[in-house]
Formats: C-alpha cells, sequence, structure tokens
C-alpha cells in the first residue's frame, strides 16, 4: 500500500509521526472518508466541501487548495491498486510541545491519506437487511465536525458488535421536557420510512453531514418519493415500516431487526429495493460524467 505523509508519497511500513503530534496527544484533528469507483473519487468536490468545514469548526487553516487536494488524491489512486478504492484523509494540527492551548506560532500541519480496497455491501446483506440496537447518544455537541477524536463513536459501535449487529443508532434528548429523537448510527446515517415517506433526521450539530445522505435526499427529490427532513422522534424509529442505514462505504442497507425486534416486515421493503437500485444508477451517471 502506498500512502501520503506530509508532501511525500510512501510504502505505509515506512511512515513515521512524532508522538508529540497533538492528533496523538489530543485527537486535535479531522479526517474524511472518500469512495473511489472506476478510479474516480465520487462526489469530491462535496468531501472536500465537508473538509472545509471540519477545519473551520477546529480553527485549523486548510493546508491545500481545492486543486491541490484533488491531484494529491488522483495520484495516490493511481499509485494503488483497485478499481474500486477508499480514501481515509487525516489532518491534524501538527507536532508541538503538550499543553491544550494552539501552538504559537501555529505548527505545519500533518496530512495523511491512505488507500484501501472498497467492498461494496455483499448480496447476502442486500437480500437480508442487517439488525441494530439503539443507545444513547452520549457524544458532544458538535458532531457535525468530522474530527478524529471518535472514542464515543467507537464505544457505541463496539455496543452493536458485542450485541452481533451492524450499528447503533443513537438517541438524544436536549432538555427533560423534550421527547427523545434519534440523531444518526455511530458510524452510518439512518433513515425512516413511514406510510410511503421518506423521513431524514436535520442536518445540525448533533450529526454528521453524510455524503451519501445528501445523494438520498437528491434522489428522492429527483424521482419523486415524498420526503421530510425533520427531528425524528423515537417512538417513529420502533414503529417504522423501514429503516435504512446510508455511509460512504456501506451505500445504502436495509435495517430488517431494531433491538431484537422485526421492523416493518422483518424484510427489506419496497424503498430500500428502489432506493437501492436509484443509488445505483446514480452512481454510474455520475462516474460516466467525469
Amino acid at each position: 500500500m502506498t500512502i501520503y505523509l506530509n508532501g511525500q508519497y510512501m510504502p505505509i511500513e515506512e511512515a513515521k509521526i512524532s508522538v508529540l503530534d497533538r492528533g496523538f496527544i489530543f485527537g486535535d484533528g479531522v479526517y474524511e472518508v472518500i469512495p473511489v469507483y472506476s478510479r474516480k473519487a465520487f462526489r469530491l468536490a462535496e468531501h472536500l466541501r465537508r473538509l472545509q468545514h471540519s477545519l473551520d469548526g477546529i480553527k485549523l487553516a486548510n493546508p491545500y487548495s481545492d486543486g491541490e487536494w484533488t491531484g494529491i488524491i488522483n495520484e495516490l489512486i493511481a499509485r494503488n491498486a483497485g478499481e474500486d478504492q477508499y480514501l481515509y484523509l487525516h489532518i491534524t494540527r501538527g507536532v508541538a510541545k503538550r499543553d491544550h492551548a494552539f501552538p504559537s506560532p501555529p505548527v505545519k500541519p500533518t496530512v495523511f491519506m491512505m488507500s484501501n480496497p472498497l467492498p461494496t455491501p455483499p448480496a447476502d446483506l442486500l437480500h437480508s437487511g442487517v439488525a441494530c440496537i439503539t443507545a444513547p447518544d452520549n457524544r458532544w455537541l458538535r458532531c457535525d465536525i468530522k474530527a478524529i477524536s471518535l472514542l464515543p463513536n467507537v464505544l457505541l459501535r463496539q455496543m452493536a458488535v458485542d450485541a452481533g449487529c451492524a450499528e447503533t443508532i443513537l438517541i438524544r434528548t436536549e432538555s427533560k421536557t423534550e421527547d427523545a429523537f434519534m440523531t444518526e448510527g455511530a458510524a452510518s446515517n439512518i433513515f425512516v420510512v413511514k406510510d410511503g415517506k421518506l423521513l431524514a433526521p436535520p442536518k445540525d450539530n448533533l450529526m454528521l453531514p453524510g455524503i451519501t445522505y445528501d445523494v438520498i435526499l437528491e434522489i428522492a427529490a429527483a424521482n419523486g418519493i415524498p420526503h421530510e427532513v425533520r427531528r425524528i422522534a423515537v417512538a417513529e424509529v420502533h414503529a417504522a415500516d423501514e429503516l435504512l442505514l446510508t455511509s460512504s462505504t456501506k451505500e445504502v442497507l436495509a435495517i430488517t431487526q431494531l433491538d431484537g425486534k422485526p421492523v416493518g416486515s422483518g424484510k427489506p421493503g419496497p424503498m430500500f429495493a428502489r432506493l437501492h437500485s436509484l443509488y445505483q444508477d446514480f452512481k454510474r451517471n455520475v462516474m460516466r460524467a467525469h
């Protein structure tokens, strides 16, 4: 595997980062995951826009222009095998004496990027769907920043693994007088389907603005699928006809079991079948346009 680190391409075995890097010491950095189909980065402009939002959120200057990022990304794709890949991009505030305050003057950010094979969900998962659990969303209030300090997400995701499930759906309550509502998955976005309508939680500070989330809503709008973006009460999640999980690496999956009980019929439903097919068409059309 060839990786990119601070201006150089090298085998991953040769990569070295200081133990004083603020990403290692504090988790002071952000990341991005970009799928690659047929050796072309998917929705690159949108991913770079989200990266800029994350960098702005932690007050870290972007080390590269969009054009420079595009050149580095395309070169890394070319240096690694596989038509379909996913790129992991990682930026920290850099190497400095351990102090909670930002280094003054600022130091050079650490920039790391690697490529891995991108496996699409296997046919049996598309046919059966996946099981999920729910848990309280105990993370911080800036979940819109794609921060590398992911320990809460790691623990929540491990809850699903320990339960033999694919994902943990997160439930949050902002006040004692407010009904609990769904935010997202530990590493995904979640959609609810009820009476033929697709429901999506709003893109606010309590969830990561998923690129695949955006694509699903664009597809719904373009194909006349009724949809609504609003807060979704936990009762609506449990009463859903269908639940859908989306992410850059999983694309679209049906959730067919939640907290040990079937979702709807317990099988992938018609909304999943339609959106999965439309997503594949959308993906092919976008990549042909490159």
